[in-house]
């Protein structure tokens, strides 16, 4: 089922997520959903607060993209143990729709996580997917891409958002 997606400034966006507990049925059926959402509104990435939910499932597919290495995951709690190397990339936002900023992040993220059927496993992501999960796992602790932009750069971002709004609202 395809959720809405939440957009910001939206309360749920800029708090911590709650970790998940069990992962049953509801939990299962989130996970199809938030894939459903995300290839709705051609994304490659979508965390659980993004449909109004404070959970800590994030819902990664950058299959989509071409030029980028296949990856398909589901991270339940998920926590980064090692982060190198630093890279630039222009990220757009599916909570802040038609928005782009460049963003600096790590180039490689090793992290660990719950899939699905609640199986622990770790990972090492590199360029474009660690880009995707570094965005998805700042959202999962109430971080948007722009904070990770300086005072000025911020501004500027936000009075686009705005514009991009007001003219949405119009069309």
């Amino acid at each position: 089922m395809v959720r809405r997606i939440v957009t910001f400034p939206a309360e749920v966006l800029t708090r911590p997520t709650e970790r998940v507990v069990e992962i049953d049925e509801n939990v299962k059926r989130i996970v199809k959903d938030m894939f459903d959402t995300m290839y709705h509104a051609e994304g490659v990435g979508l965390a659980a607060n993004q449909i109004g939910l404070s959970l800590s499932i994030m819902v990664i597919d950058t299959t989509p993209k071409e030029d980028a290495p296949n990856v398909k995951l589901v991270l339940i709690n998920p926590e980064v143990l090692e982060a190198e190397g630093r890279v630039r990339f222009r990220e757009g936002c599916l909570s802040f729709p038609g928005l782009t900023v460049e963003v600096e992040r790590f180039e490689r993220v090793r992290v660990r996580a719950l899939d699905e059927r609640g199986e622990d496993f770790e990972k090492t992501l590199e360029g474009f997917p660690a880009v995707v999960f570094q965005h998805e796992f700042d959202h999962l602790k109430g971080i948007t891409f722009l904070d990770r932009l300086s005072g000025w750069r911020k501004r500027l971002a936000l009075e686009k958002y705005r514009k991009l709004q007001r003219e949405g609202a119009r069309t």
